[in-house]
């Protein structure tokens, strides 16, 4: 089975950068080790908006923010061409105190945000809160299971390949270019190679992966379910946050935990994360509990992620490494890497986002 393109991991940041080849016109098939979306893709809260954005490292806020301003049409796009809503909804964010006022207002000021220092009980008013918090009421989040499901219905419409259940298990090589992917259902061919592991991007390169550093990021989750419109807006708080969905559901996370690949949730974390919540909106403690699960985001130095092409081998890119915000920066990091793949001007400097540059022991 061959292609003009093969990208390897069907995540958002594959799926929407499958989407974007496809919109240039090329033959896209995607592969992942199991099934679409069902990692981090899936795991996460799917809030449009760098949690404590001050403290990260300018090219993250850099991509989130090109990224989001891309949000708007790219999911009317999909919604138009596939008929899948991904609920993409204003809800705002009350981020509650303590957090570094100096240098929380100079990076709102910066960007003419709109913000304000609240009392919390004026936004949610059965929020337990001393402590003041800034509004961004011009937050959003989207769904990001139905996103996936968007995404996937609208590449299958186009004629773009997924296929499920195919491991990579190899990149076979020759004259500085890949000419093959070697797979537990044998070998797959095309013109150029793009891989979007996530948090297995550095094992799938293997060998390829040089000084790439992507390592996984446990993340767990819980799932409640109230009265839709109980609560509308997000809120943040030391590291939880809690986030409404439009029918009722509400999710809270999360946590960062450096565990290698396990993905198994624990008791200890559904404590934790059940009293985080509760000691903030008392009623979720009446609400039925739905579920809980675990994650792994792909970790990368300063969160920054790597949108490049290979320095060794001139037809295989990655697009990987957004540790919390593949959701966020998935429009707008499919752009940057086709723009690298055409060797076109992208909307924003590609610097940022290059491989890492010793290639010393290779």
């Amino acid at each position: 089975m061959s292609a003009d393109v093969l990208i390897v991991g069907a995540g958002l940041i594959g799926l929407a950068t499958g989407y974007e080849f496809s919109r240039a016109g090329y033959q896209v098939l995607i592969l992942d080790r199991g099934l679409v979306g069902q990692e981090s893709s899936w795991a996460g809260g799917g809030i449009l908006f760098p949690l404590m954005p001050w403290d990260y490292a300018e090219p993250v806020n850099i991509l989130a923010e090109y990224s989001l301003s891309l949000y708007h049409n790219w999911t009317e796009q999909l919604f138009a061409e596939g008929g899948v809503d991904p609920e993409l909804i204003q809800s705002g964010l009350v981020h509650l105190f303590p957090y570094d006022m100096h240098s929380a207002l100079s990076w709102i000021n910066q960007r003419g945000m709109r913000c304000e220092i609240v009392n919390p009980q004026e936004i949610v008013s059965d929020l337990l809160s001393e402590t003041e918090a800034l509004w961004f009421p011009d937050v959003y989040q989207v769904r990001n299971p139905r996103l996936t499901q968007s995404l996937k219905t609208v590449l299958e419409k186009r004629g773009v390949q997924i296929v499920e259940r195919v491991d990579v298990t190899g990149l076979i090589a020759r004259n500085s270019r890949i000419i093959a992917l070697e797979t537990s259902s044998g070998q797959y061919k095309a013109g150029s190679y793009v891989i979007t592991g996530g948090a297995w991007s550095q094992s799938i390169l293997g060998a390829y992966a040089l000084n790439l550093s992507i390592r996984p990021v446990r993340g767990q989750m819980l799932l409640f379910k109230d009265r839709p419109s109980r609560l509308k807006q997000i809120i943040y708080h030391q590291g939880t946050y809690i986030i409404p969905r439009k029918d009722g559901h509400v999710l809270t996370g999360s946590t960062l935990e450096e565990v290698g690949f396990d993905k198994n949730p624990t008791s200890d974390a559904r404590e934790n994360l059940f009293h985080r919540a509760t000691d903030l909106l008392p009623w979720l403690r009446d609400s039925e509990f739905v579920q809980q699960w675990a994650g792994l985001r792909p970790g990368s130095p300063q969160s920054i992620p790597v949108i490049d092409r290979h320095p060794l081998l001139s037809n295989l890119y990655v697009n990987t490494g957004h540790f919390r915000y593949g959701v966020t920066m998935a429009p707008g990091s499919a752009k940057l890497l086709v723009s690298r793949f055409l060797d076109q001007e992208a909307a924003i400097s590609l610097k940022p986002y290059v491989w890492p540059h010793q290639l010393d022991g290779f």
